[in-house]
């Protein structure tokens, strides 16, 4: 018999929840298994898999992305030690005025129009993931390396240039990883756990520069020159694991990983959580001009955005910016290490939230009105220096939860691998479009004050606090719009629609 439209609104609406409260399963001892009742066996096979991908996945992509963020940052501790010193970063290689905002932005330019091409490459499966990663990471350590050595302000500029032309497919990869791996509910937490690898960067970058200014004149190089030869040197070595112990995608884990019973386990639900994602689904034959006109990467990259423009200020002048406090140099590169710190405790805690209740737009508000409070104070130029100092806590407590939730927000919005590929290389690409505007409003003539980066530091986070509740009623309006037209389908028609409409969750 042919399908019929349901007649019974109230039946239909009992029977969506109840897919959707299926879609979102989750593989923890709480919720886990395909089904609502699922065996001790399944259980004990769900917390296994959780943990291994927690022990492989994470610590992998996690410590990549900690080397990249501080080899792409540590020209900050490099600057810091030798402010206004003929022997510093700036004079030693005869830098303009802005010549330190140069090379800031030089890097973004390969790097943002890189990232979207880099992942679809990786979508295709044709070179092994280890091997994509890994030798472009080894490439960017040997580029790091070269920065330390060089002579002159042209030479720093093209490695700045070839740095983010090899780095452009490594942070976005990494989150596609990531995504290919793990829920919709479990996203969000292993994303936190991710960009908290990367606030390690800058963090332990303080207290290596610190350790490091004592081998200034060693070898006849200057301190600064020995932070991007050390580093240099930890990403090259670093990126050898990444080479042999990278995971492929699911479907074709290694055996060392995964067993045949334990990757069908995790195919099946990271397919109940996402919908049929493999090649001939109806999400894999989705057009990439319509992935690239969705409003929804759009959107949220714009979020993303907003919240970048404070981590790259932070990233980028926060040593300098404490050394004009008052601290020594040396002084300086010890007290970011706190912030940092903050910043990741702040997304632990917050994303941790975020993930229990399963609910994300409070979260991210209240972090945004962390980041006003920081960047008020900075703009109202509090003399004392200890309070312009608690303000960078401020900002670091409110700007890196949001990140990690964002991205976890996206993917769980997005439905197919081309769809994850593209969107999240998007949000980490344009997002990073950030860095043009932080690296070229913190002017070298404004010293100390900043007026211009404070101020547009402020301006962007009240945009982001716009942009994100507007994403929330948008996502709202769109569920009610799917709810209204799933209501005048047949059944078949209705899971037909279902393999590319994916209720939407805030």
């Amino acid at each position: 018999m042919a399908d019929t439209p349901k007649t019974v609104p109230q039946e239909d609406q009992r029977v969506e929840e109840k897919r959707d409260e299926k879609s979102d399963v989750s593989m923890n001892s709480s919720d886990s298994g395909l089904t609502n009742n699922p065996t001790d066996e399944e259980r004990k096979l769900d917390r296994t898999l959780l943990w291994k991908r927690d022990v492989v996945m994470i610590p992998i992509m996690g410590v990549m992305y900690m080397l990249l963020f501080l080899d792409r940052t540590n020209i900050a501790n490099a600057r810091s030690l030798g402010i206004g010193q003929p022997d510093g970063l700036e004079g030693a290689l005869h830098m303009p005025s802005d010549g330190y905002n140069t090379a800031l932005w030089i890097f973004y330019v390969p790097f943002v129009l890189a990232e979207v091409p880099a992942n679809l490459i990786l979508n295709l499966n044709k070179i092994r993931p280890g091997i994509f990663l890994g030798g472009q990471m080894f490439l960017l350590g040997v580029l790091g390396m070269c920065q330390g050595l060089t002579q002159s302000y042209g030479g720093l500029l093209a490695l700045r240039f070839l740095l983010g032309v090899f780095e452009a497919s490594l942070p976005a990869g990494a989150t596609y990883m990531i995504s290919m791996y793990y829920t919709k509910r479990e996203a969000a937490v292993r994303f936190a756990w991710f960009f908290n690898f990367a606030l390690a960067g800058p963090l332990f970058s303080g207290l290596l520069a610190y350790a490091l200014q004592d081998l200034n004149g060693a070898g006849g190089y200057q301190g600064w020159r020995w932070i991007f030869i050390v580093e240099g040197l930890m990403t090259c070595f670093i990126a050898v694991f990444v080479f042999f112990l990278c995971p492929n995608f699911p479907q074709h884990a290694q055996s060392w990983f995964l067993s045949t019973r334990e990757r069908d386990r995790l195919v099946h639900l990271l397919e109940v959580s996402r919908g049929a994602e493999d090649k001939g689904s109806a999400a894999d034959d989705v057009p990439i001009w319509k992935i690239l006109t969705d409003w929804r990467i759009h959107l949220l990259t714009m979020c993303f955005f907003c919240c970048d423009i404070t981590a790259s200020s932070m990233s980028s002048f926060s040593p300098t910016i404490l050394t004009e406090l008052g601290w020594m140099a040396t002084i300086a590169q010890l007290m970011t290490m706190p912030v940092w710190a903050t910043g990741i405790v702040s997304t632990f805690l917050i994303t941790w939230l975020t993930s229990r209740l399963n609910f994300r737009t409070p979260f991210l508000l209240f972090a945004i009105c962390l980041q006003l409070i920081g960047w008020s104070i900075m703009v109202a130029w509090v003399p004392q220096a200890g309070i312009r100092y608690m303000a960078l806590f401020f900002m670091a407590a409110g700007t890196f939860p949001q990140m990690s939730i964002l991205m976890g927000w996206l993917s769980a919005n997005l439905r197919g691998r081309k769809y994850l590929a593209v969107g999240m290389a998007w949000m980490v690409g344009f997002g990073n479009c950030a860095n043009f505007v932080s690296s070229n409003v913190f002017i070298t003539k404004e010293r100390p004050r900043y007026p211009t980066g404070m101020a547009t530091g402020l301006a962007f986070t009240v945009l982001g606090f716009v942009l994100t509740s507007s994403a929330y009623f948008l996502l709202v309006l769109g569920n009610r719009r799917r709810d209204r037209i799933r209501a005048q389908l047949t059944d078949a028609e209705r899971e037909r629609y279902d393999e590319l409409h994916v209720k939407y969750v805030y």
